[in-house]
């Protein structure tokens, strides 16, 4: 298995760096007004990747923060995954070519599964689908909406359309810090046969332990958003944790 990535969150509202709760734009706390001080602090705590949402872009069906996302790339050297607002190819190669490691498709997956096949198809490696569901029901137009698709439903329709990962969220449990649903999490990965990265309530140092254990080998990793702002989760111990078991498994398949 490769090693566990951690990816903290930058949700942009206003061009500034917020959390909601449960999705709920009138429920947001803003943690700092430059993202990119924010996007600088977490390569300075270890981490490897970088997950950012532009949460009006989401809203409006197109990006809105760009120039908070600009200022992002512009100081850090990490890959940075983007979602929110991205609907068409025009939208995904021009983040790309800005920088963007990896484009997060969400309402669009749902829409217009066949854009999120043909972005696949055009940039390999650098198209993620973004599954975002209220009791097991997929939410589409920056959590506004319910739709009838099941998260295993929609993922399975992109089993063997070359995207590089599904970032998983449940809702309910996002920004509450009440844990990961692993088993939700886990669910879809087994049905999609895609590598999944949960989303959604990672609390402490446990929920990093739990995505270490032997049956969630299948997962890429896990994103972490509050827990990390407020203190619950200390980076640097959680970094060490996921480096510790990574040294811990070579050696385990050194056959020397």
């Amino acid at each position: 298995m490769a090693s566990v990535i951690l990816f903290p969150a930058i949700d942009l509202k206003e061009g500034r760096c917020v959390r909601l709760v449960q999705g709920d734009m009138n429920r947001a706390t803003v943690f700092n007004d430059s993202p990119a001080d924010q996007a600088a602090a977490f390569v300075e705590q270890g981490f490897s990747w970088l997950h950012v949402v532009d949460l009006d872009g989401a809203f409006a069906g197109k990006p809105v923060n760009a120039t908070a996302v600009d200022d992002i790339l512009a100081r850090i050297d990490i890959p940075v995954q983007l979602g929110g607002g991205i609907r068409n190819l025009a939208t995904v190669e021009g983040w790309l070519g800005k920088g963007i490691a990896r484009v997060i498709i969400g309402t669009a997956a749902v829409r217009d599964p066949a854009f999120v096949k043909e972005a696949a198809r055009q940039f390999p490696g650098k198209v993620a689908v973004g599954i975002d569901a209220w009791d097991g029901k997929v939410a589409v137009e920056g959590w506004a909406e319910t739709s009838e698709l099941t998260a295993v439903e929609l993922g399975k329709q992109f089993e063997d359309a070359g995207v590089a990962a599904i970032i998983y969220t449940d809702i309910a449990r996002d920004g509450l810090v009440q844990g990961l649903n692993i088993d939700s999490t886990l669910e879809l990965a087994r049905a999609a046969g895609i590598p999944v990265i949960a989303s959604g309530g990672l609390a402490s140092i446990a929920d990093v332990k739990r995505l270490l254990e032997p049956d969630c080998a299948i997962l890429e990793g896990a994103i972490t958003g509050r827990a990390l702002y407020d203190g619950r989760l200390d980076p640097r111990e959680a970094i060490a944790l996921i480096t510790d078991a990574a040294k811990g498994q070579t050696i385990a398949g050194d056959p020397r």
